[in-house]
């Protein structure tokens, strides 16, 4: 059992021009992705495009595909918009940089550990600043960008989860197993939130910024009547051997910590469910869909969730229980490997921490972090929490500009826990992970721009200048790694010897 596992995040920015509130958001978020490819150069003429074609995002985990007549706009996420003028960038660090549904989004290269989806998704932050500061100006303002999840007009928007599972492992296992993890990781994974329903008209802080958004407990959809499951089957992998759990229901962390903790309790509780491990029938919760937002609501954490055995739990007490069969069966192994071992230990100190007092988690926890901000301003100027200031710094929190955002200057004073270096980020930006086929992705790019016709997750497509396309696959996302392709890659100048390598490998 471990926390390694392929994963990734791809995050849907906030974005807004001050003074003019009705720009088409589609137009601004174009601004944003096109700037960045003159930035780094990349000839708009000359851009690869993002293929589709072993996309499947109407096929659902419970055995069926939905029908595209009855699917909502936004699912059809295997639609070329590339015509409409929508800069699709796939980047040599192996991620993609594009336009989705009027926010730009930034999806990290796979990557197999915890810290590494920290590293690449801090990334993501940096190259979307960077992207603004190039863009556009209007009217003396720039285009501002946030990494949160609400516009608190009724919209919310998503960072989402991919995890590479055995396509062994029974999807209503997962489902049973995974609900009420959901339903309580909030605590430790919610970004804070002034305002409650959908619109945030009751001017109330809750933990997370996503519960407000979801429900039924399993489905297809992302944008409408949103699952706590996600039940999208396209695993951009070998679907014979593998499934991508695609977890929609987090929010967006300006916490390292937050992140780490996310990404990593999340991998080892899908190892127990992957081997085959029971759990507890006490962790099967009555109402999941109300008792995520009555769970967000209560930022004291003593709120008693219903169980369907008529018990009730609190949120750090099923977290514990998780927790606690999670180190017994670790326990149970010949070796934990250190990446584990690291999550594991600080899964129990923020439970522990949580548990006697959240404030001790205000430099590692966003939810935390905001609502202490919040309550000193409460305090010092005897305000409540319907103050216009108070809404402006929950926004500013998630400001990823790092002269304006409040995360990034309690990052800047040490008062929130950063992990990685500046140098280690913008190595990130610009370097793919060295570990999986976005080496190969991300080298391909960097070496080859003018020959290559289109890629995705699962291949790429060579233009050579012959009749037809030659496309190399890599659906086993652990080849194409720095250690199996860089002599390859370094002994072909060109995109042609590159193939004829690939075609008669020494």
């Amino acid at each position: 059992m471990s926390a390694r596992r392929v994963m990734g995040i791809e995050t849907e920015f906030g974005v807004s021009v001050p003074g003019h509130p009705t720009m088409n958001a589609m137009v601004t978020s174009s601004h944003i992705v096109n700037s960045y490819s003159r930035l780094v150069g990349l000839d708009r003429s000359k851009l690869a495009h993002w293929d589709f074609e072993r996309e499947s995002p109407l096929r659902d985990a419970r055995g069926f595909d939905m029908s595209r007549s009855d699917a909502h706009p936004s699912q059809l996420t295997d639609q070329d918009d590339s015509d409409l003028g929508l800069a699709n960038l796939i980047l040599t660090n192996g991620s993609r940089f594009y336009v989705d549904h009027a926010h730009p989004e930034y999806s990290t290269p796979e990557v197999t550990n915890p810290r590494d989806a920290v590293l690449w998704d801090r990334a993501g932050t940096v190259i979307a600043q960077r992207a603004a500061n190039a863009g556009p100006v209007f009217d003396g303002q720039k285009i501002r960008l946030y990494k949160n999840n609400v516009d608190n007009k009724g919209a919310s928007y998503g960072c989402h989860e991919n995890y590479l599972m055995k396509r062994s492992t029974p999807f209503a296992e997962i489902v049973r197993a995974l609900i009420p993890f959901f339903v309580t990781r909030q605590i430790f994974t919610g970004t804070g939130r002034l305002g409650r329903g959908t619109e945030g008209q009751q001017k109330e802080f809750q933990i997370s910024q996503r519960a407000d958004y979801f429900e039924v407990e399993v489905g297809l959809e992302t944008t409408l009547k949103r699952p706590l499951i996600n039940t999208r089957d396209e695993p951009h992998a070998d679907p014979e051997k593998y499934r991508r759990l695609h977890v929609i229901i987090g929010d967006a962390n300006l916490s390292d910590t937050a992140t780490l903790l996310k990404m990593g309790s999340t991998s080892i509780v899908l190892s127990m469910i992957e081997a085959g491990l029971t759990f507890d029938d006490r962790l099967d919760i009555k109402n999941p869909v109300r008792e995520l937002t009555q769970v967000s609501y209560d930022t004291s954490l003593t709120h008693q969730i219903t169980m369907s055995s008529g018990a009730s739990q609190t949120a750090i007490e099923i977290q514990f229980r998780i927790l606690e069969s999670a180190i017994s069966f670790c326990e149970s192994q010949s070796y934990v490997d250190p990446d584990t071992r690291e999550i594991l230990e600080l899964w129990q100190s923020t439970l522990e921490s949580l548990n006697r007092d959240p404030m001790e988690c205000v430099s590692t926890l966003d939810w935390v972090a905001k609502m202490s901000l919040m309550q000193g301003y409460i305090r010092r100027d005897n305000c409540s929490w319907d103050d216009p200031r108070l809404a402006l710094l929950d926004l500013q929190y998630s400001d990823i500009d790092p002269s304006k955002g409040i995360a990034a200057k309690l990052e800047e004073k040490g008062a929130l826990v950063r992990i990685f270096t500046d140098a280690e980020v913008n190595f990130a930006v610009s370097n793919p992970p060295s570990d999986t086929r976005a080496f190969f992705r991300g080298e391909c790019i960097r070496r080859y721009p003018e020959n290559i016709a289109a890629a995705s997750w699962d291949s790429v497509v060579f233009d050579t200048g012959g009749d037809t396309l030659l496309r190399v696959p890599t659906l086993e996302p652990l080849k194409g790694t720095r250690d199996t392709v860089l002599a390859v890659l370094d002994a072909s100048p060109t995109a042609v010897e590159l193939l004829d390598s690939l075609r008669d490998p020494p």
